[in-house]
């Protein structure tokens, strides 16, 4: 398969496990990368082999050597430098969430389209075997007919001036985290009579308009319920989701980040068993997708459709809470 050629974005922290550890171990090119502060846009080129390093963003999105952009900016500048990027002719790889509210998330899926290129969001847990393995429980019948589906995403503060807490910059705790949540329960809708809905939700904040925690009552079409809670000032890290049918149960140790802990705890008539998926990275099944929908057309779950009806399900979220959905950044 013929490599990407990415380019970078920032000189964000994700930005190495996320990205340039799985793209040099599949053997993509690093062209270019640009961050607000220069001297870690070249130390990071140097660490990781980039070939080139740009004085702004959007010189790697006018390097004509790019092919793919890599979007890890804080959550207000996904959508503006997403929209840069497609009418640059770009492919994007966007940290989530996709945008800042749904008509922003709109409006990045109607300019890749007339643009005719792909626009991917990095719920990179989507395409790991456990995500696969959870679907296929409820697909084969073990589980029976799903009833509930839990999920919990809690991780300890970050620092005051972190750009989560920004409410210029969309933050937020399920921005950060919750989106996660909310995204499982629609992953598991094709099993539940279609996409959930909003039926209550409540948070709490951390400066007005920002949310420490939110906790969201969901329901599906087929009589299912869904429970997604986020706090990103907890006393520990929590990534568990927990689905449950009329014949079983599957719980998993870590949904998100299945490479560090990749256990699926399933409990039926017949027993409790323990499952391993695997500890390869989520982020290299993300990218080996990729890959795979631009070189092979092959299709990817986590498209613009995808991610617009997800922006939907948060802002829902937070008009259910009373915060309402994130105000959009300045345009670049």
């Amino acid at each position: 398969m013929q490599p990407l050629r990415i380019g970078i974005l920032g000189a964000a922290r994700i930005t190495e496990r996320a990205l340039l550890a799985p793209a040099r171990d599949a053997g993509h090119r690093l062209v270019a990368v640009a961050a607000r502060d220069p001297h870690r846009a070249a130390d990071v080129a140097h660490r990781h082999g980039i070939e080139r390093v740009h004085d702004h963003y959007a010189d790697v999105l006018a390097d004509p050597d790019v092919e793919v952009v890599y979007n890890p900016l804080p959550n207000g500048l996904h959508g503006p430098w997403n929209l840069a990027a497609v009418r640059a002719g770009k492919h994007v790889l966007t940290e989530k969430p996709f945008a800042s509210n749904a008509d922003e998330a709109r409006e990045v899926r109607a300019a890749a389209t007339a643009a005719g290129v792909t626009v991917v969001e990095a719920f990179h847990y989507r395409h790991h075997p456990l995500t696969h393995r959870l679907r296929a429980l409820l697909a084969d019948g073990e589980l029976g007919e799903l009833r509930t589906v839990e999920a919990e995403m809690s991780t300890p503060a970050p620092a005051d001036d972190d750009p989560r807490w920004s409410a210029a910059l969309a933050g937020g705790a399920l921005m950060d985290l919750g989106c996660y949540s909310l995204h499982l329960h629609r992953a598991l809708a094709p099993w539940a009579g279609g996409a959930p809905r909003v039926r209550t939700a409540t948070a709490a904040e951390w400066s007005p308009g920002v949310d420490r925690w939110l906790e969201a009552e969901l329901a599906f079409p087929g009589g299912a319920t869904g429970r997604a809670r986020c706090d990103m000032a907890a006393a520990h890290r929590r990534f568990t989701c927990r689905i449950t049918g009329s014949r079983g149960s599957a719980e998993a140790a870590d949904f998100v980040l299945p490479h560090t802990d990749d256990r699926l705890t399933v409990t039926t008539g017949a027993g409790t068993r323990v499952e391993h998926l695997g500890r390869r990275s989520s982020y290299a099944y993300q990218l080996d997708a990729l890959a795979a929908h631009l070189r092979d057309g092959a299709p990817i779950a986590t498209d613009v459709d995808d991610a617009v009806d997800t922006m939907q399900l948060i802002d829902d979220c937070y008009r259910a809470a009373g915060l309402g959905p994130r105000s959009r950044a300045e345009r670049p």
